[in-house]
């Protein structure tokens, strides 16, 4: 059951749900060109600070290929099926080094079972709320690459040394790593990016400003995407209260929050509703009364001091 049908009729969540390819269109063509054009922007004026800023924009827009691969394991980001599939795997997966097949597989199993024993994202959301000093840790290991590295090399061993055998491998583990064919798919992407560049006279910028935000700037926003969405959340079923919608301005939109990520309590009520509806079911919500009752956060700052919290 849709654990939205207990405050939405089916009339509403009907009015929500439908799809469009052009809005599909319009999404990847907008997390491309800011991605091409944040690097071109570097190209114009090489300086540290257009080159940071490259980077940050870069890798945020990874984390929106990835937010766009999710709509597309929702089936929402394309009305057309094949455009879903192809898209969600080609253009927005296999460039990040992901897999819809098994993330959708992964990420359905979350939805059935947000916070409880079984769910998959549990290792996620479990060791939070923790100390400023624990979190300030991680955080540093994503920017630095740390995290980066570790999670890119173990993709690469689960691929060529555990390829067709998955046993003791974690929901986790999965959801990182796949076989060794996949993987082949997804360096075949990076190589036709690395083309691209190498094609304007700059293939260093594939290492510069695509692998070097994989690696540190999409680790952390993802990081944090994550810690806002469970962290630090009720331990219950009760699906106003285990997850988490934060309210985010124009530049935690920019860096931290692409694509309507924000509003994923909305997003966990009625999971295929587009994320461009989810600010509509947001406000919807509200009106009926339940904006007390939604766990709701007031920007990232505010998550970051909740999953913090713990003083030793």
């Amino acid at each position: 059951m849709t654990p939205g049908k207990a405050y939405l009729s089916s009339e509403e969540i009907r009015a929500l749900s439908g799809r469009s390819d052009l809005w599909g269109v319009g999404l990847l063509l907008h997390c491309w060109g800011l991605i091409f054009g944040a690097v071109a922007l570097f190209h114009l004026w090489p300086n540290p600070l257009s080159f940071l800023l490259a980077v940050m924009v870069v890798g945020s827009r990874q984390l929106g290929l990835a937010i766009l691969m999710h709509e597309a394991a929702h089936n929402a980001l394309f009305r057309t099926p094949w455009l879903n599939a192809w898209a969600g795997e080609w253009l927005c997966g296999r460039p990040i080094i992901a897999d819809l097949p098994e993330y959708r597989h992964y990420h359905l199993r979350h939805h059935r079972y947000t916070q409880t024993e079984r769910d998959p994202d549990l290792v996620l959301s479990k060791p939070f709320p923790t100390t400023r000093a624990s979190l300030r840790r991680k955080l540093v290991r994503d920017i630095t690459g740390q995290t980066g590295l570790k999670l890119r090399a173990a993709q690469v061993m689960f691929a060529f040394k555990m390829a067709g055998d998955t046993e003791g491998a974690t929901s986790q583990d999965l959801a990182q790593a796949f076989a060794g064919p996949v993987l082949l798919r997804a360096v075949l992407a990076n190589v036709v990016l690395f083309a691209l560049f190498w094609a304007v006279g700059a293939w260093w910028t594939w290492f510069a400003l695509w692998l070097l935000p994989l690696l540190t700037w999409f680790q952390m926003v993802l990081r944090i995407r994550n810690i806002a969405e469970h962290g630090a959340v009720a331990f219950s079923d009760d699906p106003l209260k285990n997850t988490r919608t934060t309210l985010a301005g124009p530049l935690e939109r920019l860096f931290l929050a692409p694509y309507w990520v924000n509003y994923h309590l909305e997003h966990h009520l009625v999971m295929h509703v587009p994320a461009y509806r989810l600010p509509r079911l947001h406000a919807l919500l509200q009106a009926k009364g339940l904006g007390a009752r939604m766990t709701v956060a007031r920007g990232y700052g505010q998550v970051l001091r909740q999953a913090s919290a713990r003083t030793a």
